[in-house]
């Protein structure tokens, strides 16, 4: 997927080793991995409203239930999806 600087291609451990020895020197947590990266780009799909089928499509999943794994929106996104989603039922109270 990726080249290098010689034309060749990076092989999964030499991206693993250099992203573990990035995340190491800025001392983030050791669960942080290059899978993370599918994942934030999973959740940050979905916090910007895309929809889920287009998600779904990018990741590769056959079932809406395998991206749902994915997808870790923050409490504030929930609270808000929570929200405008109970907003029609207390309109007229």
């Amino acid at each position: 997927m990726w080249i290098t600087e010689r034309g060749g291609r990076l092989q999964p451990g030499s991206i693993n080793d250099r992203f573990e020895a990035y995340r190491d020197a800025l001392k983030l947590p050791k669960e942080l991995v290059p899978h993370s990266i599918r994942h934030s780009y999973v959740t940050h799909l979905t916090e910007d409203g895309v929809d889920r089928r287009f998600i779904q499509q990018q990741v590769g999943h056959e079932c809406d239930s395998s991206t749902a794994i994915y997808t870790h929106v923050s409490d504030d996104f929930m609270n808000t999806a929570l929200h405008k989603a109970l907003a029609p039922a207390f309109a007229g109270v």
